[in-house]
Protein backbone atom coordinates (compact mmCIF):
# COMPACT_ATOMS: atom_id res chain seq x y z
CA UNK A 1 0.00 0.00 0.00
CA UNK A 2 1.20 3.45 -0.53
CA UNK A 3 2.40 5.29 2.71
CA UNK A 4 1.17 8.61 1.67
CA UNK A 5 -1.49 10.23 4.12
CA UNK A 6 -5.45 9.71 4.17
CA UNK A 7 -6.45 8.85 0.36
CA UNK A 8 -8.99 11.36 -2.16
CA UNK A 9 -6.91 11.92 -5.55
CA UNK A 10 -3.10 12.92 -6.03
CA UNK A 11 -2.11 16.06 -6.29
CA UNK A 12 -1.65 17.98 -9.58
CA UNK A 13 1.13 17.32 -11.63
CA UNK A 14 3.52 20.10 -12.38
CA UNK A 15 3.39 21.72 -16.37
CA UNK A 16 5.22 19.31 -18.97
CA UNK A 17 7.68 22.89 -20.00
CA UNK A 18 8.63 23.72 -16.19
CA UNK A 19 9.15 27.46 -15.92
CA UNK A 20 8.08 28.08 -19.57
CA UNK A 21 4.96 26.49 -18.90
CA UNK A 22 3.77 28.96 -16.01
CA UNK A 23 5.17 31.98 -17.17
CA UNK A 24 3.10 31.14 -20.07
CA UNK A 25 -0.03 30.17 -18.05
CA UNK A 26 0.31 33.73 -15.99
CA UNK A 27 0.48 36.02 -18.74
CA UNK A 28 -2.30 34.20 -20.75
CA UNK A 29 -4.51 34.72 -17.57
CA UNK A 30 -4.57 30.70 -17.37
CA UNK A 31 -5.89 30.11 -13.53
CA UNK A 32 -2.97 28.06 -12.47
CA UNK A 33 -0.50 30.13 -10.20
CA UNK A 34 2.88 29.41 -8.69
CA UNK A 35 2.66 25.71 -7.17
CA UNK A 36 3.11 26.09 -3.22
CA UNK A 37 4.92 23.47 -1.03
CA UNK A 38 1.74 21.28 -1.03
CA UNK A 39 0.38 21.61 -4.35
CA UNK A 40 -2.99 22.81 -3.45
CA UNK A 41 -3.19 25.47 -7.02
CA UNK A 42 -6.10 26.76 -5.73
CA UNK A 43 -7.58 29.61 -8.24
CA UNK A 44 -8.53 33.12 -7.92
CA UNK A 45 -7.41 36.35 -8.32
CA UNK A 46 -7.55 36.61 -4.17
CA UNK A 47 -6.50 32.64 -4.00
CA UNK A 48 -3.53 30.83 -3.37
CA UNK A 49 -3.03 30.13 -7.03
CA UNK A 50 -3.11 33.86 -7.67
CA UNK A 51 -0.07 36.71 -7.27
CA UNK A 52 1.50 35.80 -4.39
CA UNK A 53 -0.03 32.06 -4.73
CA UNK A 54 2.66 30.44 -2.15
CA UNK A 55 1.19 33.25 0.71
CA UNK A 56 -1.68 32.29 2.42
CA UNK A 57 -2.25 36.38 3.11
CA UNK A 58 -3.11 36.38 -0.69
CA UNK A 59 -5.95 34.31 0.57
CA UNK A 60 -7.10 36.98 3.04
CA UNK A 61 -5.86 40.41 1.27
CA UNK A 62 -6.68 39.94 -2.65
CA UNK A 63 -4.63 41.46 -4.87
CA UNK A 64 -3.88 43.73 -2.26
CA UNK A 65 -4.78 46.80 -5.02
CA UNK A 66 -5.89 50.45 -3.27
CA UNK A 67 -9.57 49.22 -2.58
CA UNK A 68 -8.42 46.51 -0.42
CA UNK A 69 -5.51 48.32 1.06
CA UNK A 70 -8.18 48.93 4.06
CA UNK A 71 -9.42 45.26 4.33
CA UNK A 72 -5.93 44.37 4.48
CA UNK A 73 -4.53 45.91 7.36
CA UNK A 74 -7.62 45.56 9.16
CA UNK A 75 -7.56 41.68 9.00
CA UNK A 76 -3.97 42.39 9.74
CA UNK A 77 -4.90 44.25 12.50
CA UNK A 78 -7.21 41.41 13.74
CA UNK A 79 -4.34 38.93 13.24
CA UNK A 80 -1.96 40.64 15.26
CA UNK A 81 -4.84 41.11 18.44
CA UNK A 82 -5.61 37.64 18.45
CA UNK A 83 -5.85 36.51 21.63
CA UNK A 84 -7.91 32.74 22.00
CA UNK A 85 -6.37 28.91 22.00
CA UNK A 86 -3.46 27.72 19.58
CA UNK A 87 -5.18 27.71 16.94
CA UNK A 88 -7.08 31.03 15.63
CA UNK A 89 -10.17 28.93 14.55
CA UNK A 90 -12.27 31.89 13.29
CA UNK A 91 -9.58 32.39 10.60
CA UNK A 92 -9.74 29.03 9.71
CA UNK A 93 -13.17 29.41 8.71
CA UNK A 94 -12.74 31.98 7.03
CA UNK A 95 -10.56 30.51 4.83
CA UNK A 96 -11.75 27.43 4.48
CA UNK A 97 -15.22 28.86 3.36
CA UNK A 98 -12.99 31.24 0.83
CA UNK A 99 -11.13 28.09 -0.76
CA UNK A 100 -14.68 26.14 -1.37
CA UNK A 101 -16.33 29.18 -3.18
CA UNK A 102 -13.02 29.49 -5.32
CA UNK A 103 -13.95 26.08 -6.08
CA UNK A 104 -11.53 22.59 -7.18
CA UNK A 105 -9.15 22.80 -9.71
CA UNK A 106 -11.45 20.91 -12.29
CA UNK A 107 -13.45 24.04 -11.74
CA UNK A 108 -15.90 22.73 -10.17
CA UNK A 109 -18.26 25.40 -7.66
CA UNK A 110 -20.04 24.64 -4.46
CA UNK A 111 -23.93 24.76 -4.72
CA UNK A 112 -26.54 24.48 -2.91
CA UNK A 113 -28.20 21.05 -2.67
CA UNK A 114 -31.73 20.93 -4.32
CA UNK A 115 -34.72 19.11 -2.43
CA UNK A 116 -34.35 16.48 -5.55
CA UNK A 117 -30.70 15.70 -3.78
CA UNK A 118 -31.75 15.83 -0.56
CA UNK A 119 -34.39 13.14 -1.09
CA UNK A 120 -32.20 10.97 -3.01
CA UNK A 121 -29.33 10.86 -0.39
CA UNK A 122 -32.43 10.06 2.29
CA UNK A 123 -33.78 7.24 0.02
CA UNK A 124 -30.33 5.96 -0.24
CA UNK A 125 -29.25 5.79 3.37
CA UNK A 126 -32.94 3.97 4.11
CA UNK A 127 -32.20 1.33 1.73
CA UNK A 128 -28.32 1.14 3.02
CA UNK A 129 -29.68 0.61 6.61
CA UNK A 130 -32.00 -1.80 5.47
CA UNK A 131 -29.17 -3.96 3.45
CA UNK A 132 -26.95 -3.33 6.73
CA UNK A 133 -29.16 -5.25 9.23
CA UNK A 134 -28.40 -8.82 7.43
CA UNK A 135 -24.64 -7.75 7.64
CA UNK A 136 -23.94 -6.91 11.34
CA UNK A 137 -25.71 -7.05 14.34
CA UNK A 138 -25.35 -3.20 15.33
CA UNK A 139 -28.13 -1.37 14.70
CA UNK A 140 -29.13 1.60 12.55
CA UNK A 141 -27.01 4.61 13.93
CA UNK A 142 -28.06 7.39 11.63
CA UNK A 143 -31.07 9.28 12.88
CA UNK A 144 -31.16 11.48 10.12
CA UNK A 145 -29.79 11.68 6.77
CA UNK A 146 -28.34 15.07 5.46
CA UNK A 147 -27.04 16.45 2.24
CA UNK A 148 -24.44 18.57 2.85
CA UNK A 149 -22.59 20.72 0.26
CA UNK A 150 -19.21 21.66 0.64
CA UNK A 151 -19.87 24.72 2.63
CA UNK A 152 -21.62 22.47 4.84
CA UNK A 153 -19.19 20.12 5.26
CA UNK A 154 -17.06 22.46 6.68
CA UNK A 155 -19.52 24.40 9.46
CA UNK A 156 -20.16 20.58 10.54
CA UNK A 157 -16.51 19.27 10.75
CA UNK A 158 -14.90 21.86 12.21
CA UNK A 159 -15.25 20.78 15.82
CA UNK A 160 -13.74 17.58 15.20
CA UNK A 161 -10.61 19.20 13.52
CA UNK A 162 -10.68 21.41 16.54
CA UNK A 163 -10.07 18.93 18.57
CA UNK A 164 -7.50 16.79 16.12
CA UNK A 165 -4.80 20.10 16.27
CA UNK A 166 -5.19 21.98 19.02
CA UNK A 167 -3.13 19.72 21.14
CA UNK A 168 -0.22 19.68 18.94
CA UNK A 169 -0.43 24.07 18.32
CA UNK A 170 -0.46 24.18 22.29
CA UNK A 171 3.21 22.93 22.34
CA UNK A 172 4.33 25.27 19.26
CA UNK A 173 2.81 28.04 21.33
CA UNK A 174 4.65 27.11 24.25
CA UNK A 175 7.70 26.26 22.64
CA UNK A 176 7.56 30.13 21.21
CA UNK A 177 7.71 31.14 24.86
CA UNK A 178 10.62 28.96 25.89
CA UNK A 179 13.00 28.73 23.14
CA UNK A 180 13.89 32.56 24.94
CA UNK A 181 16.23 32.69 27.80
CA UNK A 182 14.42 32.93 30.97
CA UNK A 183 15.83 36.65 31.94
CA UNK A 184 14.80 37.77 28.32
CA UNK A 185 10.99 36.37 28.56
CA UNK A 186 9.28 39.24 30.41
CA UNK A 187 11.20 41.64 27.96
CA UNK A 188 10.29 39.77 25.20
CA UNK A 189 7.14 39.38 26.76
CA UNK A 190 5.09 41.45 23.55
CA UNK A 191 7.17 40.25 21.09
CA UNK A 192 5.82 36.26 22.29
CA UNK A 193 2.51 37.90 22.32
CA UNK A 194 2.68 39.05 18.60
CA UNK A 195 4.61 35.42 17.60
CA UNK A 196 1.84 33.36 18.90
CA UNK A 197 -0.68 35.57 17.46
CA UNK A 198 1.05 34.92 14.08
CA UNK A 199 1.58 31.49 14.82
CA UNK A 200 -2.15 31.36 15.76
CA UNK A 201 -3.13 32.61 12.68
CA UNK A 202 -1.03 30.70 10.55
CA UNK A 203 -2.35 27.16 11.92
CA UNK A 204 -5.44 28.51 11.08
CA UNK A 205 -4.65 29.57 7.87
CA UNK A 206 -3.17 26.12 6.83
CA UNK A 207 -5.68 24.20 8.26
CA UNK A 208 -8.17 26.35 7.26
CA UNK A 209 -6.92 25.91 3.33
CA UNK A 210 -6.36 22.42 4.18
CA UNK A 211 -10.10 21.84 5.51
CA UNK A 212 -11.43 23.64 2.39
CA UNK A 213 -9.85 21.53 0.12
CA UNK A 214 -11.08 18.52 1.87
CA UNK A 215 -13.96 19.49 1.25
CA UNK A 216 -13.70 19.26 -2.43
CA UNK A 217 -12.97 15.55 -2.29
CA UNK A 218 -14.92 14.25 0.67
CA UNK A 219 -17.89 11.72 -0.07
CA UNK A 220 -19.30 11.73 3.53
CA UNK A 221 -18.36 12.80 6.97
CA UNK A 222 -16.52 9.52 8.01
CA UNK A 223 -14.00 9.79 4.93
CA UNK A 224 -10.94 9.30 6.83
CA UNK A 225 -11.93 6.59 9.45
CA UNK A 226 -13.19 9.52 12.34
CA UNK A 227 -16.64 10.57 12.88
CA UNK A 228 -15.92 14.43 11.72
CA UNK A 229 -19.96 15.10 11.97
CA UNK A 230 -22.31 15.56 14.34
CA UNK A 231 -23.27 12.15 16.17
CA UNK A 232 -26.29 10.60 14.22
CA UNK A 233 -26.17 11.92 11.33
CA UNK A 234 -25.25 10.10 8.15
CA UNK A 235 -23.66 12.72 5.67
CA UNK A 236 -23.39 12.58 2.34
CA UNK A 237 -22.34 15.22 -0.59
CA UNK A 238 -23.72 14.56 -3.75
CA UNK A 239 -21.50 17.53 -5.85
CA UNK A 240 -18.72 15.17 -4.47
CA UNK A 241 -20.12 12.22 -5.22
CA UNK A 242 -20.80 12.83 -9.23
CA UNK A 243 -17.47 13.88 -9.72
CA UNK A 244 -16.43 10.34 -7.74
CA UNK A 245 -18.70 8.02 -9.85
CA UNK A 246 -17.86 10.30 -13.36
CA UNK A 247 -15.19 8.27 -14.97
CA UNK A 248 -16.51 4.93 -13.37
CA UNK A 249 -18.60 3.87 -16.07
CA UNK A 250 -21.06 2.72 -13.15
CA UNK A 251 -24.75 4.11 -12.64
CA UNK A 252 -24.96 7.17 -10.14
CA UNK A 253 -27.82 5.64 -8.13
CA UNK A 254 -24.87 2.65 -7.85
CA UNK A 255 -22.50 4.56 -6.29
CA UNK A 256 -24.43 6.84 -4.32
CA UNK A 257 -26.08 3.74 -2.68
CA UNK A 258 -22.39 1.85 -2.32
CA UNK A 259 -21.26 5.39 -0.42
CA UNK A 260 -24.53 5.41 1.57
CA UNK A 261 -23.74 2.09 2.37
CA UNK A 262 -20.27 2.77 3.73
CA UNK A 263 -21.36 5.82 5.48
CA UNK A 264 -24.26 4.37 7.38
CA UNK A 265 -22.02 1.40 8.51
CA UNK A 266 -19.28 3.74 10.27
CA UNK A 267 -22.75 5.43 11.98
CA UNK A 268 -23.64 2.09 13.18
CA UNK A 269 -20.16 1.29 14.51
CA UNK A 270 -19.56 4.42 16.19
CA UNK A 271 -22.71 5.08 17.37
CA UNK A 272 -23.24 1.49 18.99
CA UNK A 273 -19.37 1.45 20.28
CA UNK A 274 -19.74 4.14 22.63
CA UNK A 275 -16.03 4.26 23.74
CA UNK A 276 -14.09 4.09 20.12
CA UNK A 277 -14.86 7.91 19.57
CA UNK A 278 -12.93 8.57 22.57
CA UNK A 279 -10.53 5.77 21.83
CA UNK A 280 -9.29 7.05 18.11
CA UNK A 281 -9.17 10.95 19.49
CA UNK A 282 -7.71 9.77 22.18
CA UNK A 283 -4.43 7.48 20.73
CA UNK A 284 -4.39 10.80 17.72
CA UNK A 285 -3.89 13.21 21.14
CA UNK A 286 -1.52 10.76 23.10
CA UNK A 287 0.73 10.75 19.54
CA UNK A 288 0.44 14.56 19.18
CA UNK A 289 1.50 14.89 22.82
CA UNK A 290 4.27 12.90 22.47
CA UNK A 291 5.61 14.81 19.47
CA UNK A 292 8.32 17.43 20.00
CA UNK A 293 8.80 20.50 18.44
CA UNK A 294 12.52 21.30 16.75
CA UNK A 295 13.76 23.95 18.96
CA UNK A 296 16.52 24.57 16.40
CA UNK A 297 14.28 25.29 14.20
CA UNK A 298 12.24 27.53 16.36
CA UNK A 299 15.03 29.50 17.97
CA UNK A 300 16.13 30.55 14.73
CA UNK A 301 13.07 31.57 13.83
CA UNK A 302 12.54 33.74 16.80
CA UNK A 303 15.86 34.80 15.92
CA UNK A 304 15.43 36.10 13.03
CA UNK A 305 11.79 37.33 13.41
CA UNK A 306 10.48 40.51 11.66
CA UNK A 307 7.63 41.55 12.48
CA UNK A 308 7.62 43.09 9.00
CA UNK A 309 7.42 39.85 7.22
CA UNK A 310 5.05 37.25 9.05
CA UNK A 311 5.52 34.67 6.05
CA UNK A 312 8.83 33.70 8.43
CA UNK A 313 6.46 31.42 10.83
CA UNK A 314 4.48 30.16 7.57
CA UNK A 315 7.66 28.85 5.89
CA UNK A 316 8.64 27.19 9.40
CA UNK A 317 4.91 25.17 9.70
CA UNK A 318 5.27 24.29 6.09
CA UNK A 319 8.82 22.77 6.42
CA UNK A 320 7.80 21.05 9.61
CA UNK A 321 8.91 21.43 12.79
CA UNK A 322 7.26 18.72 14.39
CA UNK A 323 9.58 15.04 15.11
CA UNK A 324 8.07 11.83 16.76
CA UNK A 325 9.38 10.90 19.99
CA UNK A 326 11.91 8.17 19.50
CA UNK A 327 10.50 6.08 22.56
CA UNK A 328 8.65 3.23 23.50
CA UNK A 329 5.61 5.13 24.24
CA UNK A 330 5.48 7.00 21.30
CA UNK A 331 5.86 3.94 19.05
CA UNK A 332 3.55 1.96 20.98
CA UNK A 333 0.89 5.16 20.57
CA UNK A 334 1.60 5.09 16.70
CA UNK A 335 0.84 2.01 16.54
CA UNK A 336 -2.37 2.06 18.78
CA UNK A 337 -3.56 4.36 16.56
CA UNK A 338 -2.51 2.41 13.24
CA UNK A 339 -4.13 -0.42 14.60
CA UNK A 340 -7.51 1.11 15.81
CA UNK A 341 -7.85 2.95 12.29
CA UNK A 342 -6.99 -0.25 10.28
CA UNK A 343 -10.05 -2.18 12.23
CA UNK A 344 -12.36 0.16 11.69
CA UNK A 345 -11.92 1.06 8.10
CA UNK A 346 -11.58 -3.27 7.80
CA UNK A 347 -14.60 -3.84 9.78
CA UNK A 348 -16.83 -1.01 7.40
CA UNK A 349 -14.88 -2.83 4.27
CA UNK A 350 -15.94 -6.14 5.18
CA UNK A 351 -19.63 -5.20 6.51
CA UNK A 352 -20.52 -3.33 3.02
CA UNK A 353 -19.04 -6.09 0.98
CA UNK A 354 -21.43 -8.72 2.67
CA UNK A 355 -24.19 -6.14 2.33
CA UNK A 356 -23.05 -5.06 -1.39
CA UNK A 357 -22.04 -8.23 -2.76
CA UNK A 358 -25.03 -9.74 -3.56
CA UNK A 359 -27.35 -6.57 -4.83
CA UNK A 360 -25.19 -4.58 -6.69
CA UNK A 361 -23.16 -5.65 -9.76
CA UNK A 362 -20.59 -2.89 -9.42
CA UNK A 363 -19.87 -3.77 -5.72
CA UNK A 364 -16.09 -5.61 -6.50
CA UNK A 365 -15.24 -2.39 -8.78
CA UNK A 366 -16.40 0.27 -6.49
CA UNK A 367 -14.69 -1.60 -3.50
CA UNK A 368 -10.91 -1.71 -4.86
CA UNK A 369 -11.42 1.93 -6.53
CA UNK A 370 -12.28 3.27 -2.66
CA UNK A 371 -9.61 1.11 -1.07
CA UNK A 372 -7.04 2.72 -3.81
CA UNK A 373 -8.67 5.88 -2.74
CA UNK A 374 -7.98 5.45 0.87
CA UNK A 375 -4.42 4.29 0.37
CA UNK A 376 -3.14 7.45 -1.51
CA UNK A 377 -3.35 10.71 -0.36
CA UNK A 378 -3.86 14.47 -2.05
CA UNK A 379 -2.33 17.59 -0.97
CA UNK A 380 -4.75 18.72 2.33
CA UNK A 381 -4.15 15.82 3.77
CA UNK A 382 -0.38 16.09 3.28
CA UNK A 383 -0.66 19.80 4.70
CA UNK A 384 -2.15 18.42 7.88
CA UNK A 385 0.40 15.44 8.24
CA UNK A 386 2.46 18.79 7.57
CA UNK A 387 1.14 20.60 10.76
CA UNK A 388 1.24 18.29 13.18
CA UNK A 389 3.40 15.54 12.19
CA UNK A 390 1.19 12.60 11.83
CA UNK A 391 -0.25 10.93 8.88
CA UNK A 392 -4.09 9.11 9.75
CA UNK A 393 -4.16 6.12 7.01
CA UNK A 394 -5.48 2.78 7.85
CA UNK A 395 -2.00 0.97 6.47
CA UNK A 396 -3.68 -2.19 7.22
CA UNK A 397 -7.16 -1.79 5.78
CA UNK A 398 -6.80 -4.78 3.56
CA UNK A 399 -5.36 -7.21 6.68
CA UNK A 400 -8.32 -5.99 8.83
CA UNK A 401 -10.75 -6.61 6.47
CA UNK A 402 -9.66 -10.13 6.15
CA UNK A 403 -9.84 -10.72 9.47
CA UNK A 404 -12.91 -9.87 10.05
CA UNK A 405 -14.08 -11.51 7.28
CA UNK A 406 -12.16 -14.61 8.74
CA UNK A 407 -14.12 -13.53 12.25
CA UNK A 408 -17.48 -13.64 10.39
CA UNK A 409 -17.05 -17.10 8.71
CA UNK A 410 -15.67 -18.69 12.00
CA UNK A 411 -18.25 -17.29 14.89
CA UNK A 412 -20.78 -15.40 12.87
CA UNK A 413 -21.91 -12.07 12.39
CA UNK A 414 -23.40 -11.48 15.81
CA UNK A 415 -19.88 -13.32 17.45
CA UNK A 416 -18.03 -11.25 15.11
CA UNK A 417 -19.62 -8.14 16.33
CA UNK A 418 -19.13 -8.85 19.71
CA UNK A 419 -15.36 -8.45 19.99
CA UNK A 420 -16.41 -4.09 20.13
CA UNK A 421 -17.72 -4.77 23.44
CA UNK A 422 -14.40 -4.12 25.06
CA UNK A 423 -11.41 -2.15 23.76
CA UNK A 424 -9.39 -5.47 25.23
CA UNK A 425 -11.06 -8.16 23.25
CA UNK A 426 -10.29 -6.22 19.72
CA UNK A 427 -7.43 -7.83 17.48
CA UNK A 428 -4.02 -6.39 17.57
CA UNK A 429 -1.16 -5.37 15.67
CA UNK A 430 0.74 -8.81 16.20
CA UNK A 431 -3.06 -10.29 15.37
CA UNK A 432 -3.16 -8.99 11.94
CA UNK A 433 0.25 -10.81 11.15
CA UNK A 434 -1.73 -13.99 12.11
CA UNK A 435 -5.02 -13.71 11.74
CA UNK A 436 -6.09 -17.15 11.35
CA UNK A 437 -4.40 -17.87 15.15
CA UNK A 438 -6.63 -15.01 16.48
CA UNK A 439 -9.70 -16.19 14.59
CA UNK A 440 -9.37 -19.75 16.21
CA UNK A 441 -8.29 -18.69 19.92
CA UNK A 442 -10.09 -19.38 22.76
CA UNK A 443 -12.22 -16.92 23.18
CA UNK A 444 -11.92 -14.91 26.57
CA UNK A 445 -15.51 -15.06 28.46
CA UNK A 446 -16.16 -11.56 30.67
CA UNK A 447 -19.17 -12.61 31.47
CA UNK A 448 -18.58 -13.48 35.13
CA UNK A 449 -16.45 -10.12 35.55
CA UNK A 450 -19.81 -8.43 34.00
CA UNK A 451 -21.98 -10.21 36.04
CA UNK A 452 -19.45 -8.84 39.43
CA UNK A 453 -19.05 -5.40 37.82
CA UNK A 454 -23.29 -5.41 37.60
CA UNK A 455 -23.82 -6.41 41.03
CA UNK A 456 -21.61 -4.41 42.70
CA UNK A 457 -23.15 -1.27 41.00
CA UNK A 458 -26.64 -2.71 41.94
CA UNK A 459 -28.62 -3.68 38.96
CA UNK A 460 -27.53 -5.79 36.33
CA UNK A 461 -24.10 -5.23 33.93
CA UNK A 462 -24.23 -3.55 30.50
CA UNK A 463 -24.54 -5.55 27.60
CA UNK A 464 -23.20 -4.16 24.29
CA UNK A 465 -25.37 -2.44 22.14
CA UNK A 466 -26.43 -5.55 19.80
CA UNK A 467 -29.81 -6.59 18.39
CA UNK A 468 -29.75 -10.36 20.18
CA UNK A 469 -27.50 -12.16 22.49
CA UNK A 470 -25.01 -10.87 24.75
CA UNK A 471 -21.35 -10.53 24.30
CA UNK A 472 -20.32 -14.36 25.68
CA UNK A 473 -23.88 -16.15 23.53
CA UNK A 474 -22.55 -14.18 20.71
CA UNK A 475 -18.99 -15.34 20.82
CA UNK A 476 -20.24 -19.14 21.76
CA UNK A 477 -23.31 -19.13 19.41
CA UNK A 478 -23.94 -21.65 17.35
CA UNK A 479 -22.47 -20.74 14.18
CA UNK A 480 -19.03 -21.55 15.58
CA UNK A 481 -16.92 -20.82 18.86
CA UNK A 482 -13.34 -20.33 17.68
CA UNK A 483 -11.63 -23.34 19.34
CA UNK A 484 -11.52 -25.82 17.01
Amino acid sequence: MSDTPFGFGLPPEEPENGDEGKKKDQQSGGEQGPANPFGFGLTGAGGFGGPGGDNPFAAMFGSLNPTDLGAAFQQLGQMLSYEGGPVNWDMAKQIARQTVSQGTQDGVKDASVGPAERSAVQEAVRLADLWLDDATSLPSGAGTAVAWSRAEWVEATLPAWKELVDPVAERVGAAMGDVLPEEMQAMAGPLIGMMRSMGGAMFGTQIGQAVGVLAGEVVGSTDIGLPLGPAGKAALLPLNIEAFGKDLGVPKDEVRLYLALREAAHQRLFAHVPWLRSHLFGAVDGYARGIKVDTAKLEDVVGQFDPQNPEQLQDALQQGMFQPEDTPEQKAALARLETALALVEGWVDAVVHTAAKPRLSSADALRETLRRRRATGGPAEQTFATLIGLELRPRRLRDASRLWASLTDARGVDGRDALWAHPDMLPTATDLDDPDGFVHREQLDFSELDKMLGEAAGGPAEKPNLKKGDAKDDADGAEGDGTE
